[in-house]
Parts: structure tokens; C-alpha cells; sequence
């Protein structure tokens, strides 16, 4: 699916911390990482953690794609040109898989990062694939549809490898247009056991602003499941703005920030250095006024 490349509402974000971007040592994106720091300066982000994909299943897109090396040096002497500018940490966005979680622990145990999010992505073979959704929709009643990938994500938050959950209900964006964001809205309790999850644990919760920009048309998650897990107690939240793109860059940035502060989050939680307790980041307090 293809994505709109132009400048997004972005200009003047005044904001600590976007922790969601990829650059070109992603495959599906070709931005430097100095571009998405000249912006973090005029924009006004203070922080940037780079979360570039690493995938485990042969055939993915990230499979091998760039080492840890590789990620390590580009990221490092980024943060040392820009010191004193913006701040930029090491993460990593990994392709959750339960077939594949022995790997993936195993790589984050040799390969140390600031900051790992975990998510369940659409590939080949996925049933959302756009040549076969429309079968698998076909029929199927809306808890049976969101199944799948539900069940891949309650494994991710309860295997104990990552900071964050990415995107929590991203399979909204390849449901489009054959089950509306609407009618997953319209059936909260869907969501309810991945949040009780997400407290238990202390997995932290991402408003990822890229489905502003998608089919979806709405961050993942909406308001209502980001105020749900307050109500549930939940406390750990981060927000990312997913840019794989230059015109991505802070894209519904704010939007993503505003969500947390009306539904009671003051901070976002997030973790500066391998193995480290996960810091207070303070929302801005013009969303909470």
C-alpha cells in the first residue's frame, strides 16, 4: 500500500520525544538519519529513538537485512554529531512472531539495545495480504476476523522481550475496505484482554500516529482503547510517529500526544539505555491544559 509522501502537519511540534522512527537501514525506507535529525532541530523533538525492522522469518523483508553492527555505528555517531541538539537513541523494531521467539530472544540477548518495541506486521502468507482479505473477511464474524493477529499480539506482550508494543490493532490498515475502523470501534471488549495484558505485565502501550496517515485513518489504538487502559490502570505508554518517509516526519505527532493527555497520561515511559528502568518523559502541558 502506498502512502502519501508529502509534508504531513507537523511544522512547530514542540515535543520530547518521538520513539518510532525508520531510516534507510530499514527496507522500506530510504530516509538518512541525519534527515530525521535536522528535522528533530527545526521542529522542535527533543528526543528520536530509530527503530529500524529486524525480522527472523527467512523471506521477510528485514531478514538479515542490515546487522547489529551496522545499526549500532550509524546510530551512535549520529547521537555524537548532534549532541547538544537532539538526543538519539538505539532501538529497534522487531517482527514478533511466536514461531520464531526463541530467536528473537536470543538476538536481544547478545545484541543490547536502548529501546525494543515489538510488533505484529502483515506479510506474505498473512491472511490480511491483500490478495486473500477479502476471502478471510468474507463470512467471518469481527472477533474471528481480528483473531489471528490478537492472538500474536497477546503472545508478544506476554513473552517478555519488549519495552513496547507496537501499533496494537495495525491489522486495522489491511481490513480497509472490507470491515470499516468503525466496526472494530464499535466492539471494544475485543481489546480488553490484550490491555489487561499490557498492565500485568508492564508492556508499555504505543499511539502510533501512522494510521493518520494509512487506510485506517486513526491512530493505533483510538482514544477510546487508550482511555480504556488508563481506566484499567495502565501507566506505561509511549508515543511514535512511525516515519518511514521524509514527508512522515511528526506526522499526527500531536494528535498522539493529545490522546494520552485526555485520557490522564501526564508522562510517556521509555527506556535510554540497554537494560536500563524506563525514564519519565513529561507529556507537554499544553495538551493537558
Amino acid at each position: 500500500m502506498t502512502e502519501p509522501t508529502t509534508p504531513g502537519p507537523a511544522a512547530g511540534l514542540d515535543l520530547p520525544l518521538d520513539a518510532h522512527l525508520h531510516t534507510a537501514l530499514s527496507p522500506d525506507s530510504d530516509v538518512p538519519i541525519d534527515a530525521h535529525c535536522a528535522l528533530a532541530v527545526e521542529r522542535g523533538v527533543a528526543e528520536l529513538a530509530i527503530t529500524d525492522h529486524v525480522d527472523f522469518s527467512p523471506g521477510s523483508p528485514a531478514f538479515e537485512y542490515a546487522d547489529h553492527g551496522a545499526r549500532e555505528r550509524m546510530v551512535r555517531e549520529a547521537a555524537e554529531r548532534w549532541a547538544g541538539r537532539v538526543a538519539v537513541r538505539l532501538g529497534l523494531e522487531v517482527t514478533y512472531e511466536r514461531a520464531r521467539e526463541e530467536e528473537i530472544g536470543a538476538y536481544l540477548a547478545r545484541h543490547r539495545y536502548d529501546y525494543v518495541i515489538g510488533s505484529v506486521h502483515v506479510y506474505r502468507g498473512s491472511p490480511y495480504e491483500a490478495t486473500r482479505v477479502g476471502s478471510f473477511v468474507a463470512g467471518r464474524p469481527l472477533d474471528r476476523v481480528v483473531a489471528p493477529f490478537f492472538a500474536e499480539v497477546m503472545a508478544a506482550i506476554r513473552s517478555g522481550l519488549f519495552d513496547t508494543i507496537g501499533h496494537l490493532d495495525y491489522v486495522k490498515r489491511y481490513l480497509v475496505p472490507h470491515l470499516r475502523p468503525a466496526q472494530l470501534a464499535a466492539a471494544p471488549e475485543l481489546y480488553e484482554p490484550l490491555l489487561r495484558a499490557l498492565v500485568e505485565t508492564g508492556v508499555a502501550l504505543e499511539v502510533n500516529s501512522s494510521g493518520l496517515r494509512q487506510a485506517a485513518g486513526e491512530t493505533y489504538p483510538t482514544p477510546a482503547v487508550v482511555a480504556r487502559y488508563r481506566e484499567l490502570g495502565g501507566r506505561a505508554v509511549v508515543a511514535g510517529s512511525d516515519a518511514h518517509a521524509i514527508g512522515h516526519f511528526g506526522f499526527g505527532l500531536a494528535d498522539a500526544y493529545a490522546i494520552l493527555a485526555r485520557a490522564g497520561f501526564e508522562e510517556l515511559t521509555f527506556r535510554r539505555a540497554p537494560g536500563a528502568e524506563r525514564v519519565a518523559v513529561p507529556v507537554p502541558g499544553r495538551f493537558r491544559a
